[in-house]
């Protein structure tokens, strides 16, 4: 059915029921995937403990006409397929629990190479202290060569996105759900223009509509493809605390801007201050702790 391993983990990424934990169990029976395509419906559904319908519908995917006409008109779309095999998949990606098999992009993916990437994250109901600090931050971060990357999301990862955009800069947006169902509908002209100039990345195939356990999950690779993590104003229970949190595991730094006391949009980011984040004033805050870029 198919000539290599990357195309057919490709379409195995296609097919329901495929999570990470499903592929890599695959994987280590068969580091090529071929032998998949010659087991049976009983063997795959005990093996991967599959309920019948499960099976079923699994079964019906992989050996599924439409999945492989569906992949062969991503070229067309300008849609880029980078899976955990191949060079450009970007290296300190890789380096994180479960990194992502497959990444689906549009736009510049030659920014995937760019080492010095920071991840800015923080509330969607930014007030107009945490948009100037953004813009103590982002300019010069774009300036300096840093690649912005975000989510997103309505608040600080659009403002952060368009920063980096307005100061000449580069940026990555990480987004949960497919390239063809953008989330909020609100960024969809912001998308078309990073999708244009800059990078849209996903993890899930391009026709999946976005899902509230994708947002969780997608702030792994948002943390995951950067040296460090900026929060910017976020609740004391948030999704950018998630980032940061993955941040801390993957190894990678945190940083915090600090805010009153009496604002609910400082508590994330003075708490993580309180645990140890670094806490930022000034974009040259952040440099400091990368002497070797």
């Amino acid at each position: 059915m198919y000539d290599s391993v990357r195309e057919r983990l490709i379409h195995l990424h296609h097919c329901r029921g495929a999570g990470w934990k499903t592929i890599r169990r695959l994987f280590d029976m068969d580091p090529t995937f071929s032998s998949l395509f010659a087991l049976s419906p009983d063997v795959l559904q005990t093996y991967l403990s599959l309920s019948p319908q499960q099976s079923t519908v699994f079964f019906q995917d992989l050996y599924s006409p439409q999945i492989e006409s569906m992949i062969k008109t991503y070229r067309d779309k300008n849609i880029h397929i980078i899976t955990i095999f191949d060079l450009d998949y970007p290296p300190l990606l890789k380096q994180i629990y479960e990194p992502p098999w497959v990444l689906y992009a549009k736009g510049n993916t030659k920014l995937l190479s760019n080492l010095k990437m920071i991840s800015i994250v923080g509330t969607r109901r930014p007030t107009k202290e945490g948009a100037e600090s953004l813009r103590q931050l982002v300019p010069p971060l774009a300036a300096d060569g840093w690649v912005i990357v975000s989510g997103l999301a309505v608040g600080i990862d659009t403002m952060a996105h368009e920063m980096a955009v307005e100061s000449g800069g580069k940026t990555i947006a990480v987004i949960g759900g497919g390239l063809d169902h953008i989330y909020p509908r609100q960024n969809e002209k912001l998308a078309k223009q990073l999708m244009e100039e800059h990078l849209v990345l996903a993890e899930h195939p391009p026709h999946i509509r976005p899902q509230k356990w994708h947002f969780p999950s997608r702030n792994r690779i948002i943390s995951g493809l950067s040296l460090g993590t900026v929060v910017v104003q976020a609740k004391a229970r948030s999704g950018s605390l998630i980032t940061a949190l993955f941040a801390l595991e993957q190894g990678r730094e945190v940083f915090a801007v600090p805010g009153p006391i009496f604002l609910e949009q400082a508590k994330g980011p003075n708490m993580l201050i309180q645990q140890g984040a670094k806490l930022v004033q000034c974009a040259a805050d952040i440099a400091a702790e990368f002497p070797y870029l």
